[in-house]
């Protein structure tokens, strides 16, 4: 029995092999596809400049959830790192380092509730309420972030145990903030309700047992259509302590945590530079509608 080969022209197979690449998220050399690389070259003067969008990666990395960046029209925010200073104490190390923002516009991350819903459907149809879904992460213009990071000394080796930002240093307002709401089922329809928006003081990575999860620590809480007054700002700070007292930390992905952890550590060491790995969970970046 004679066998007969297809002869397959040249550029469909080239096709072939990057349609089959992409898919399994490997880059040239068989090595996977990584996420932006973070600049670290410090000095207020001579630090390498990066688009915010690329320190907000991380969120993509540690969330359960799909993840789309957003960025707003005419969007300038850049983030660099203008200090950086390190401490040994024995077998333990502390580091802090400090993240300047600078420049208009808006950074935001949605977050897909489908799958929350979805796991939830029972619930919902027999009339209960998903309640504090996160909705978005926005970092809105310039502020500073500092980086505090900690961590034990081994035969050498540096492990960092844990890595917290504060967004809100030296009395300086922080500009991030996050969208919290309720869903019911309203007449077979999903609604969102109680949406709440509530600037974020810090976020903290700590390597322990169990499931990883992330700490937040918020400043003020308040109804998305409250105004921006005196009083409203008051209450909005007195809910976000009662929120710290109550709030439990969230479960994030694995692989996002580690990527934290490993961020400090590259932060405390004076790595020149850090590539977050491939986020799965982020959906295509967009541009925010002007209107």
């Amino acid at each position: 029995m004679k066998t007969e080969f297809i002869k397959i022209p040249r550029c469909v197979f080239a096709f072939v092999c990057v349609l089959l690449a992409t898919s399994f998220g490997v880059a040239g050399g068989g090595v996977e596809a990584s996420g932006p690389t973070f600049h670290l070259v410090s000095g207020a003067k001579d630090s390498a400049v990066n688009p915010v969008s690329d320190l907000m990666y991380f969120v993509a990395l540690i969330s359960p959830a799909p993840v789309t960046s957003v960025t707003s029209p005419g969007c300038t925010q850049a983030a660099r790192l203008i200090s950086s200073r390190r401490r040994v104490s024995g077998s333990t190390f502390t580091a802090t380092c400090e993240i300047e923002l600078e420049g208009d516009g808006r950074q935001r991350s949605v977050f897909d509730l489908a799958p929350a819903i979805l796991r939830h459907d029972r619930q919902l149809q027999n009339g209960g309420t998903l309640k504090h879904q996160l909705k978005s992460i926005d970092v809105r213009g310039a502020g500073i972030i500092t980086a505090e990071i900690t961590g034990t000394i081994s035969n050498g080796v540096n492990a960092v145990g844990e890595v917290r930002f504060r967004f809100n240093p030296k009395a300086h307002a922080s500009p991030v903030w996050i969208e919290l709401c309720d869903i019911q089922r309203v007449d077979g329809c999903i609604r969102p309700f109680n949406e709440m928006v509530a600037r974020v003081n810090s976020l903290t990575f700590r390597r322990q047992e169990g499931p990883p999860k992330m700490e937040i620590s918020v400043a003020s809480v308040k109804h998305k259509e409250a105004g921006d007054g005196f009083w409203q700002n008051f209450r909005g700070g007195l809910t976000g302590l009662a929120v710290n007292m109550m709030m439990d930390p969230l479960p994030i992905e694995p692989a996002g945590h580690l990527a934290m952890l490993d961020f400090g550590q590259a932060l405390a060491s004076g790595a020149p530079e850090f590539t977050f790995p491939y986020a799965r969970n982020l959906r295509t970046e967009i541009a925010e509608s002007s209107n």
